[in-house]
């Protein structure tokens, strides 16, 4: 019985997702639906107390600051500037300029928090001046849409803030776990760019002109505005001086800042970025609302319970349960955004990875790394839709150039599993 009617549920959930209603009214209704028609509780009065329950974290306060904060930056010339800082340093290195996509991204990762973000703000910079250099587009493209999922993973992180309020889990523990793998899947990025360069040689154009250290560390001073930013973000968090929602706030101050100085703040500005981050955030509560209610809704219903006991009446290993459970995310991303992702899913898999004796800052680092294969996968790739509206190429021919960076994420996944220090490491030694 219980199997049928969650069958049923999941049913009702396509269905409704597929007529193209809004996520969270979905999650809201199919709750709702559950809730009235198999359990006694009165579905009203349990809704509206959860729904509000919901809203009213203090905790989540922190995602529409970090999201205001990159959008502020979104329209200052902070991509350009960095294009300028970085160029000089790797005429040497072998793939020279194509290394601008990753660096480029990792940096204002760490000062933005969205996916979709970093790769619009880096790729509407660097890809008219790779073109016009003569790199090729095929490591071009594919560079820029792996290297936009760090914005995910290089706190702070929109989605682990989700997942934070999600699994009642450490915000702040979670962005300084996330650092380590972020250096570490961008080194693989890098590290693939020159494997490639040296087999393409020819591929590669030649540096324009050879610069002096003077004149290397003379662009440098473009990067002194974000590097500064994310030392007060991140640093604060790190000192236990701040906890993520003060640092959020911290970051808008900087932003606004950062944007007066170069020019770019001004009342149209301003409104502008107030509303896409207000827009934004109201869509991603309304979604962690009504997974709120159908996280209760499920829960009356004994489906994690059930969910729980019959995976673990499956006899996995840790490995095989994560080695399942990525292939579940991988598909799921087929079909939803990251966000969606984590909250249709965290309240039934969180028992699970419980009961496996899975650290939940670990499992929380390993899920943004699987949501970040989600970006760069067909049909909702949020990444390739991005790349896709910024050169008009082919949805198809853009995820072909990610392959490879999307199979250096499950390489990512696998050293996280065997050295998991990579991740706990950093939040052990935080302060408070």
């Amino acid at each position: 019985m219980d199997l049928l009617i969650t069958a049923a549920l999941i049913a009702a959930l396509f269905v409704l997702l597929g007529s193209g209603l809004w996520i969270g009214l979905s999650l809201l209704g199919v709750a709702w639906i559950g809730m009235e028609l198999f359990t006694a509780r009165p579905a009203g009065d349990a809704m509206a107390v959860t729904i509000w329950g919901a809203s009213s974290s203090w905790t989540l306060t922190a995602l529409p600051m970090f999201l205001w904060m990159g959008e502020i930056l979104f329209r200052t010339r902070l991509s350009e500037d960095m294009f300028r800082g970085l160029a000089p340093w790797l005429e040497r290195l072998p793939g020279r300029l194509l290394h601008v996509n990753v660096i480029g991204c990792s940096i204002f990762a760490a000062v933005s928090g969205s996916s979709a973000a970093t790769c619009a703000t880096i790729g509407k910079i660097t890809i008219p001046e790779l073109e016009r250099r003569g790199y090729p587009d095929v490591m071009t493209i594919g560079s820029l849409a792996g290297a936009g999922t760090l914005g995910l993973l290089i706190p702070p992180s929109i989605i682990m803030i989700v997942y934070g309020v999600a699994a009642e889990v450490s915000i702040a523990k979670l962005f300084i776990a996330g650092v380590l793998p972020g250096v570490l899947l961008a080194a693989l990025f890098m590290a693939y760019i020159v494997a490639w360069s040296l087999l393409n040689r020819d591929r590669i154009p030649a540096a324009d002109h050879a610069t002096t250290l003077a004149q290397k560390l003379h662009a440098s001073r473009h990067l002194i505005p974000v590097v500064l930013l994310i030392a007060i973000v991140l640093g604060s968090i790190y000192a236990g001086v701040a906890t993520a929602t003060e640092a959020a706030a911290l970051g808008v101050v900087g932003s606004l800042v950062l944007a007066a100085a170069q020019g770019s703040l001004h009342w149209k500005s301003f409104h502008e970025s107030l509303l896409g981050a207000t827009r934004l955030y109201c869509m991603i509560a309304f979604i962690l609302a009504g997974s709120a209610f159908l996280t209760l809704s499920m829960g009356y219903l004994g489906l994690p319970r059930h969910l729980a006991e019959w995976i673990g009446g499956l006899g996995l290993s840790q490995f095989g349960l994560l080695a399942w459970l990525m292939v579940f995310y991988i598909i799921l991303g087929c079909f939803l955004d990251g966000i969606s992702m984590v909250v249709l899913t965290i309240a039934v898999i969180q028992p699970t990875i419980e009961a496996a004796g899975i650290d939940p800052i670990w499992f929380g680092i390993y899920l943004v790394l699987v949501v970040e294969m989600a970006q760069v996968t067909p049909p909702v790739g949020f990444n390739l839709f991005v790349l896709q509206g910024m050169t008009g190429r082919q949805m198809t021919w853009i995820a072909r150039t990610a392959l490879p960076f999307f199979l250096l994420m499950v390489v990512a996944v696998a050293l996280i599993y065997v050295f998991p220090g990579i991740i706990t490491w950093l939040p052990a030694r935080m302060v408070g």
